[in-house]
């Protein structure tokens, strides 16, 4: 499982025209699931997320998370994050998990945020969607479960 976490300073998702989610302060989550993912994964990475130290202190260094800050998180399903782009010129997705298996582990992603008390917003699962953000400083990281980081 991967999470793309960027700072932002505002994020929003919109489908065919319509705003579905937005934040103000907070994180934007891109976030691929691969074949192998579990609950467990799930867990873990959201507690990565909440806890991870992006936001700055009163002495301008990054030691407050987004729960420390009380800020939003926007979660949006990205299955690209999953490709092997180790050989060629076009991405295999071999790895990523079919939809009905990642579906359920996305939505209890969401729900695990919830229940850590962050604030959260979503795109639409497998929808076609547009995202906007603006990225403060930019701070991008990416986050991984299955000893990948």
């Amino acid at each position: 499982m991967k999470a793309l976490i960027q700072r932002v300073s505002q994020a929003a998702v919109t489908i065919d025209g319509q705003q579905v989610g937005a934040i103000g302060q907070g994180l934007l989550v891109l976030l691929g699931i691969e074949r192998d993912d579990t609950a467990q994964d799930v867990t873990k990475l959201a507690h990565k997320v909440a806890g991870y130290r992006v936001f700055s202190d009163s002495d301008d260094k990054m030691n407050l998370s987004v729960q420390d800050i009380q800020g939003g998180v926007l979660v949006v399903s990205q299955f690209t994050l999953a490709a092997d782009t180790n050989s060629g010129r076009r991405p295999s997705f071999s790895s990523a998990a079919m939809p009905d298996q990642a579906e359920p582990l996305y939505r209890s992603f969401v729900a695990a945020l919830q229940q850590l008390g962050l604030t959260t917003a979503t795109g639409e699962f497998g929808a076609d969607m547009a995202v906007s953000l603006v990225n403060d400083g930019p701070v991008t990281f990416m986050l991984q479960t299955n000893n990948k980081g």
